[in-house]
């Protein structure tokens, strides 16, 4: 009953919201994902979910649940992260066609892998890639829609 509240949930407070896109250097690719290990009750199966920005503008996300049941927290984490990683390569590829090269290193953000030579972290309470995997506080769901330019129809008078 948990995904099915939090998906109609999130479609009642989205009715009047549209993605929208702002004037933006693009000069960064930036990810966060997270990951819910066996939080599907039933099959105990996983979630994971992610999000990637170009400059200040969201263009790519997913949020899907894992076809296998994980042995553990790590092993959902680790696969998220092999998940958005991909995504960005292919976003970064893309733009390398399009003879728009990114300078900097994509930065991926993820609250839970933090071993070998790799270190991808961010607290919890800025993970954007919450709002794809689990239940949250109303503040945090409306902070992170609107970090993901998920907002009501801008005035017609307005700039965009």
């Amino acid at each position: 009953m948990g995904a099915i509240h939090r998906i109609f949930r999130y479609i009642h407070g989205i009715l009047n919201h549209g993605l929208h896109f702002y004037k933006s250097p693009i000069s960064y690719l930036l990810s966060y994902n997270d990951a819910d290990w066996g939080g599907y009750l039933y099959t105990r199966r996983s979630t994971y979910g992610y999000c990637v920005f170009l400059g200040d503008n969201l263009v790519s996300w997913s949020a899907k649940r894992q076809p296998t049941v994980s042995k553990s927290d790590a092993d959902v984490e680790y696969r998220g992260v092999a998940n958005v990683v991909s995504e960005t390569c292919r976003i970064r590829n893309l733009l390398l066609e399009l003879h728009c090269s990114i300078p900097s290193a994509m930065l991926v953000y993820s609250d839970n892998v933090k071993r070998g030579n790799v270190r991808v972290h961010l607290p919890s309470r800025y993970q954007i890639a919450d709002i794809f995997t689990k239940g949250l506080p109303q503040f945090l769901f409306d902070d992170f829609r609107f970090n993901l330019n998920v907002c009501p129809p801008l005035d017609s008078t307005a700039e965009v």
